[in-house]
């Protein structure tokens, strides 16, 4: 099962109770934020854009290797990264992608678009369409 959770480094920062955080495997997200909570919530939202920014440039994901504090961006971004990391892999064209879900070929490219959010049912029913299974999974907030 594949989750999109990475390593992430807390460091602070000369501001009082402020982090900065880092990803050793994924070099390009970086952000921070005034306290643990705010950091942890801007390390998933600065992770998931990074992620989505790979596959809209073609790039494959990195293998996560670090071990330290787990992060993985929010469940729609997940699940909108599964969609299109399943679809290169799966080899289809967006038309037949809409086939398969039902759809027309624009709903299937807007599933598609890093850019554009999907609720997710829809992203469901598109990696149904490729043979696949959206699972959710629940852990602590911290």
């Amino acid at each position: 099962m594949r989750t999109y959770s990475y390593a992430a480094v807390f460091e602070p920062t000369e501001r009082d109770g402020g982090f900065t955080v880092t990803f050793p495997d994924v070099p390009e997200a970086i952000t921070e934020g005034d306290d643990m909570a705010d950091a942890r919530e801007m390390a998933a939202d600065a992770l998931g854009i990074v992620l989505l920014t790979y596959l809209e440039q073609g790039k494959p994901l990195p293998e996560a290797k670090a071990e330290g504090v787990m992060i993985a961006p929010d469940a729609e971004v997940a699940a909108k990264i599964a969609v299109i990391e399943t679809f290169r892999e799966a080899g289809i064209s967006r038309s037949e992608l809409a086939r398969r879900m039902g759809k027309d070929e624009k709903e299937a490219r807007r599933v598609l678009d890093p850019d554009t959010s999907t609720k997710l049912p829809m992203l469901a029913l598109a990696l149904s369409a490729m043979g696949k299974r959206l699972v959710v999974g629940l852990e602590a907030a911290e």
